[in-house]
C-alpha cells in the first residue's frame, strides 16, 4: 500500500522520479521537471500524464512536427516509434507509464 502527494514531490533535478509501482515489467514514476526532455523514441508504448502544470508536448507525424498543450489532467499517448518531447512552463509534475528500462 502506498500513497503519494504529487503536489509535495520535488525532485533534485529535472526529471527526477518516484517509482510507484512496477507491475510485470509496466512502471508507473512520478517525474518532477522544469526544464525539457531530449527528443526520442520510446522502446515501446509510453503514457504520459500531467498531474500538475502545463506541458507543451511536440511529436512528429509523417515527418512533421507538431505540438499540443497539455494540460493538468491532460493524458498523451505516444504509441510505438512516436517521436516526441515534453516542454514544461515552468513546475511540472507528471505520471508516466511505460516498458521498464524504456528511455
Amino acid at each position: 500500500m502506498k500513497v503519494v502527494r504529487s503536489k509535495d514531490f520535488k525532485a533534485e533535478r529535472a526529471w527526477g522520479a518516484t517509482d510507484i509501482a512496477n507491475m510485470s515489467g509496466i512502471t508507473t514514476r512520478l517525474h518532477w521537471t522544469d526544464q525539457p526532455y531530449k527528443w526520442h523514441v520510446n522502446d515501446g508504448e509510453e503514457v504520459f500524464v500531467v498531474l500538475d502544470g502545463q506541458v507543451d508536448m511536440l511529436y512528429r507525424l509523417n515527418g512533421e512536427e507538431e505540438s499540443v498543450l497539455l494540460n493538468a489532467g491532460d493524458i498523451f499517448f505516444a504509441s510505438v516509434g512516436t517521436e516526441h518531447v515534453a516542454h514544461p512552463r515552468g513546475e511540472v509534475r507528471v505520471l508516466v507509464v511505460e516498458r521498464e528500462g524504456s528511455v
